[in-house]
C-alpha cells in the first residue's frame, strides 16, 4: 500500500512546489518588469548611444570607441573625476564616523534621545534639492547665515561661491549633514542587535569602554559598515542635486563632478553620445568598487 501511494505523494509534492514557484513569480513579476523598463532598457540604450555622435535630434552617427578615446585627452573629465574621488574620500568616512558616534550616544541613556533622533533623521526625510536650498541659505556669500555668524565673532566673510576651495568645502559640509542621519539610523539598528551579554562578559574580563568598542562593538557592526560603505561610495559617485543647486559645478569647475559634467555635456552642449560615455565610465567605477568591497568583506568573513 505504501509502495503504491509513494509515487502519488511525490507527484502531489511536485505539483505543490510548481504552484509555489508560480505564486512566487507572480509576486516578483511586477518588480521585474519595472526594473527592466526603467533600469535595464535605459542602461542598454545609454550603452548604445555612447558609441554614437548625436545631439538627441535626427539620425546619429556611429563613431565606435571615439567617445571613450576622447575621454583620455579631456582635462575637464579628469578634473571632474578627481573632484568625484576627493568628494567620496572626504564625505564617506566623515559621515559614517559621525553617524556611528551619534548612534553610540543615542543607544545609551542619553536624555531626550527621541528628540535627537528626530533631529538627525530630519535631513534624510527631505530631498537633496531641498537640502541644497537650505545650504544656499547658510553658505550664500552675500546674505548667508554662516557669514553673518562669523561676522559676530570678528571673522571676515568667506567667498563661498567665488573661492574654489570654499565652494568645494560647502558642498562637502552640506552632504555630510544630509548623510549623517541615515548612517546613524543603520548603525543604531546594528547596535540594538548586539546582545548586552557580550559587553557584560567583556567588562567582567576587565575591558574598558574603549576596548569594548574596538574589540566587540565595531567588529559586530561589520555588516552595517559594509552596507553603508558601498551605499555611501555609490551615492558619492552619483552626487548631482546638491552640487547642481549649491554651486552648479563652479567656480571654474572646482566642484564639477562626473554627473554634473555628464549633465552639462548632454543637455547644455547637446553632445549626448559623449555624455553617455561619461555615464558608462561612472557605472563601471561603481560596479568595480562594489565588487571589490564585497570580495574584501567576504574574504575577511572566511578568514574570521
Amino acid at each position: 500500500m505504501s509502495a503504491q501511494t509513494a509515487p502519488v505523494r511525490r507527484r502531489a509534492g511536485s505539483r505543490d512546489r510548481r504552484q509555489e514557484e508560480r505564486v512566487a513569480w507572480a509576486f516578483v513579476a511586477p518588480n521585474t518588469v519595472l526594473l527592466a523598463l526603467f533600469v535595464l532598457v535605459p542602461l542598454v540604450g545609454a550603452f548604445v548611444i555612447s558609441f554614437q555622435r548625436t545631439n538627441g535630434f535626427g539620425a546619429a552617427d556611429w563613431v565606435g570607441a571615439a567617445n571613450y578615446a576622447r575621454l583620455l585627452g579631456d582635462p575637464l573629465f579628469w578634473r571632474a573625476l578627481l573632484n568625484t574621488v576627493l568628494f567620496t574620500v572626504l564625505v564617506t568616512p566623515v559621515s559614517m564616523g559621525l553617524g556611528l558616534l551619534a548612534a553610540l550616544l543615542l543607544n545609551s541613556v542619553l536624555p531626550a534621545r527621541g528628540l535627537f533622533r528626530s533631529v538627525l533623521i530630519t535631513p534624510m526625510a527631505v530631498s537633496g534639492v531641498a537640502t541644497a536650498l537650505i545650504g544656499v541659505l547658510v553658505f550664500d556669500q552675500n546674505s548667508g547665515v554662516l557669514d553673518a555668524l562669523l561676522g559676530l565673532v570678528g571673522i571676515g566673510p568667506v567667498q563661498w561661491q567665488s573661492d574654489p576651495a570654499a565652494a568645494f568645502t560647502s558642498v562637502v559640509l552640506v552632504t555630510i549633514w544630509w548623510r549623517v542621519g541615515f548612517n546613524m539610523l543603520i548603525y543604531l539598528a546594528g547596535l540594538q542587535g548586539i546582545g548586552p551579554e557580550l559587553h557584560e562578559a567583556a567588562e567582567l574580563d576587565g575591558a574598558g569602554w574603549w576596548r569594548r568598542l574596538r574589540s566587540v562593538t565595531v567588529p559586530l557592526l561589520g555588516p552595517s559598515t559594509f552596507f553603508l560603505t558601498v551605499l555611501n561610495v555609490i551615492y558619492s559617485f552619483q552626487v548631482f542635486d546638491i552640487v547642481f543647486v549649491l554651486t552648479g559645478g563652479g567656480p571654474r569647475n572646482a566642484t564639477s563632478v562626473l554627473v554634473t559634467y555628464a549633465y552639462d555635456t548632454g543637455f547644455v552642449t547637446r553632445d549626448q553620445g559623449y555624455a553617455a560615455a561619461i555615464g558608462m565610465v561612472l557605472l563601471l567605477l561603481a560596479v568595480v568598487f562594489a565588487i571589490a568591497q564585497w570580495r574584501g568583506s567576504r574574504n575577511r568573513d572566511l578568514v574570521g
